[in-house]
């Protein structure tokens, strides 16, 4: 899914491990990268619209990322219905699992 990650894995001095030159490996994922890809996959998935990311935590296989998703908007905004969306995306950026959490009223995120 992520692109553009490419480098190079060589022992010192940039000598290629296994004598293979060509031999190349995606870097990981970032932090940054992660909550990026966490909301472009809710968007998608969900087909709703992301508020933003609201945790980012790293796991064995990668990243878990938890995503506010705006569920139904209400007039006025201020009473619309939230989600709370726990996005695993693996080190490459592809996804793992999605899950919603818990849905709320937007400004009650914290209570019960």
């Amino acid at each position: 899914m992520t692109q553009g990650r490419i480098r190079d894995v060589g022992a010192r001095g940039g000598e290629p491990v296994g004598g293979r030159d060509d031999e190349e490996y995606p870097e990981p994922l970032s932090a940054a990268e992660a909550a990026d890809e966490g909301l472009r996959l809710i968007s998608t998935l969900a087909g709703r619209e992301a508020q933003g990311v609201v945790s980012l935590e790293s796991t064995d296989e990668g990243w878990r990322v938890g995503v506010e998703v705006v569920e139904d908007h209400r007039i006025p905004a201020s009473t619309d219905l939230l989600g709370l969306y726990e996005i695993d995306i693996d080190v490459d950026g592809e996804l793992l699992g999605y899950r919603r959490v818990r849905r709320y009223p937007r400004g009650k995120g914290e209570v019960g």
